[in-house]
């Protein structure tokens, strides 16, 4: 019993039930929805399942690396824009190298895609952390300059390649499963093991909780912030991969438009606050499978594009709402429990008197 009433208080449960109520949505109109067969002509195994899987890869990129952002008190509004200059130098890489079978034509697209949004990562980071701008402010100024420099890059046009190894990051399958799922896990676990098996992730939620505090504890504030931004641009970079190399085509104002607002959904839904402070990687993976569960539920309910933002908005609140401690204690007819104080005016540990919780450079 204790183990279900700690299921109920942890967000990423709900965004669970999400999305099995999605999928029985989606069963009841067609029985056969999560039907798996093969295709008679690659062998490979197809389903909405598997699609569902395939489109979440990107989401789930970007959420991983919004997740360290928003744990900061920060915000990336650049991920969609980092998706579209990956995309795009790999597609002009690719299409100037013209081999379309070679393995080492994709690393080296692959190589200066991560590079060049790693540095791009990298000057958010040092606006917000050396020259004090507001993420919001900065990322919004680099959503812009990413765009342009994705049009640069293919000169204003819609650019497309072949090379196999390239494609088959997206349309291959690894023991049944997309091959961009499959690394995108990859990529989850590796982070979740740099974040919990070292004081990385410690020193990120004590950032976000308190940045004056934690600069008197001995941590350095700088660094931390840079390395989240740079570490943001090239998982999104890398979740811009996976989107172009599904159609082999990058669209400079298409690819990645809007994704942030999937990023930040999914950020949310499993379980980070906005106000900094503790992450969970796992929920934010949920959150990732939620959002791109609701999108393809979407195009197969077959609701018009014009009512689509509304249709997902009251899906996301009424999800929200299910979350909150205060709705569920207003249902049952319970007080929700006492929280202890945060926010600007928590003392620090040690410290006679509350500090505020402005950004410290």
């Amino acid at each position: 019993m204790n183990r279900l009433k700690t299921a109920l208080r942890t967000p990423w449960f709900w965004g669970i039930v999400g999305i099995v109520i999605l999928l029985i949505v989606n069963i009841l109109k067609d029985p056969t929805y999560l039907a798996i067969g093969v295709n008679p002509t690659t062998g490979l195994l197809t389903g909405n399942l598997l699609d569902i899987l395939r489109v979440s890869a990107p989401i789930i990129m970007i959420s991983l690396g919004m997740t360290f952002v928003i744990a900061t008190e920060g915000i990336d509004l650049s991920v969609g824009s980092m998706m579209a200059v990956g995309g795009a130098v790999a597609m002009q890489t690719l299409s100037n190298i013209g081999d379309t079978t070679s393995a080492g034509a994709m690393l080296t697209a692959v190589g200066l895609a991560i590079l060049i949004t790693l540095v791009l990562g990298a000057i958010n980071g040092v606006l917000v952390a050396v020259v004090g701008l507001q993420p919001f402010i900065t990322t919004l100024v680099m959503m812009l300059v990413g765009r342009g420099i994705a049009r640069v890059i293919t000169g204003g046009q819609n650019t497309n390649a072949r090379n196999e190894p390239f494609r088959q990051l997206a349309n291959g399958q690894i023991l049944g499963l997309p091959t961009s799922f499959v690394l995108a896990i990859v990529f989850v676990v590796l982070v979740a093991l740099l974040m919990r098996r070292t004081a990385l992730g410690l020193m990120i939620e004590s950032i976000g909780i308190n940045p004056h505090a934690s600069r008197l504890a001995g941590i350095r504030p700088r660094p931390i912030l840079i390395a989240v931004y740079v570490l943001s641009a090239g998982l999104a970079s890398i979740g811009g991969l996976f989107s172009v190399s599904e159609v082999m085509t990058v669209s400079v104002s298409g690819t990645g438009d809007q994704m942030e607002l999937d990023a930040i959904l999914a950020v949310v839904i499993g379980g980070t606050s906005l106000a900094g402070g503790k992450f969970s990687i796992f929920g934010s993976t949920v959150g990732a499978l939620l959002i791109a569960t609701l999108n393809k539920t979407i195009l197969f309910l077959g609701v018009a594009s014009t009512a689509t933002p509304a249709f997902k908005a009251l899906v996301i609140i009424a999800l929200v709402l299910v979350q909150s401690e205060r709705t569920r204690s207003f249902v049952f007819g319970r007080k929700p429990a006492g929280r202890t104080p945060s926010g600007p005016t928590t003392p620090a540990a040690g410290l006679g008197e509350p500090v505020t919780k402005e950004a410290v450079a």
